[in-house]
């Protein structure tokens, strides 16, 4: 006879697996992605620094403009490459948080549907 407490304690650990293999990913994502926020921002103090640097040693007018302008070009240019990095990482964790849960997508699939009546 089948005891349908032992079910549901088997189908309660197997969730519980399930999700804390989720939450790890999580973590390591959320960790690299700290990760990546520091190095850029750390990145772009030091760029920032640099370009005043080189516009307060300018000898004329037009060599700062041109300072100027080649730093916002390299500062876009960076933003823009950062924005792809991080929209890769989101879309990566996306997939594999929901990799774990994949083999019930299937099951879920296959339950009939309950009929709605007015």
């Amino acid at each position: 006879m089948l005891n349908p407490f032992d079910d549901l304690t088997k189908y309660s650990k197997v969730n519980v697996d399930t999700a804390m293999k989720s939450l790890g990913v999580i973590s390591k994502s959320a960790q690299a992605l700290a990760a990546g926020a520091a190095d850029y921002s750390k990145k772009s103090l030091e760029q920032g620094t640099e370009a005043l640097e080189k516009i307060l040693g300018a000898k004329s007018i037009e060599q700062a403009i041109e300072i100027q302008s080649d730093y916002i070009k390299t500062v876009y240019d960076g933003f823009i490459a950062e924005s792809n990095r991080v929209s890769e990482l989101y879309a990566d964790l996306a997939k594999e948080v929901y990799r774990p849960f994949e083999p019930y997508t299937g099951k879920m699939r296959a339950l009939p549907y309950p009929q709605m009546t007015s």
